[in-house]
């Protein structure tokens, strides 16, 4: 059987707290809609919540249910911490030490099931911006770079957009090797309308960037407002 190089994208965000898991859970249910089989991982999360007598990432739960709640929860995330810190920060807070190998090896699970037909495509979803540490060792980078998945930039659409996501885009340009960017998504993090900024965000954008602003979601927004072809943005792995 031919096994096919695994599709992706890997979502950053050009600060911490951008909405990247709710883009993602957006980009995941728009291609089951399709009838997609859609892989999600996320290498660590850190800061969790109780719910029903369970501590759980809210993060790993978004992607779950976007899925369509058929992975396992400890494929999609296989490290969990509670405090609101970095992940290795928050394994230390704990008595831990954050899993460096996993970090990486989590990754194989999805890409068997994608080589082997059971995924179409798989959504890595980073912890904060690309500069966000991971380990002693490790920042976002490093694993997007590893995993070779084009970037999928979210943007939190407030003044000073435009200066954290050049810097993210310079940073992906510099970084090592270089990481691909696939795109941005500009994203509305409140319902308030005073910054007036978030008018002109999108344009100003599109004339400062070399890559393209490929949709703009509002706050809370459970759909895209316009389809966007994200398997075709979808580049192969190299892990």
């Amino acid at each position: 059987m031919d096994r096919k190089p695994p599709k992706g994208l890997f979502i950053t965000g050009n600060n911490t707290a951008v909405g990247k898991t709710h883009v993602s859970g957006l980009i995941a249910r728009s291609l089951t809609a399709q009838g997609l089989r859609v892989g999600v991982y996320k290498p660590a999360a850190s800061g969790l919540i109780e719910l029903d007598g369970q501590w759980v990432s809210e993060d790993v739960q978004t992607l779950w249910q976007s899925s369509g709640k058929i992975w396992d929860r400890s494929r999609i995330c296989p490290q969990t911490f509670h405090a609101p810190l970095a992940p290795h920060l928050s394994a230390r807070a704990e008595g831990k030490e954050l899993d460096r190998v996993l970090l990486r090896r989590g990754l194989d699970y999805w890409n068997e099931l994608a080589s082997s037909g059971q995924c179409d495509m798989i959504l890595v979803e980073g912890a904060g911006g690309l500069m966000s540490p991971m380990s002693d060792e490790d920042y976002v980078a490093d694993l997007a770079l590893e995993f070779g998945f084009p970037l999928l930039v979210v943007a939190a659409n407030r003044l000073g957009v435009i200066n954290e996501t050049l810097q993210t885009l310079i940073t992906a340009k510099a970084y090592r090797q270089g990481l691909s960017v696939a795109g941005i998504v500009l994203n509305d993090l409140s319902p308030e309308l005073d910054d007036v900024s978030r008018a002109s965000n999108w344009a100003e954008l599109a004339s400062r960037c070399d890559v393209s602003i490929l949709a703009h979601v509002g706050y809370q927004a459970e759909q895209f407002a316009a389809e966007v072809d994200w398997l075709s943005l979808a580049g192969a792995g190299t892990r």
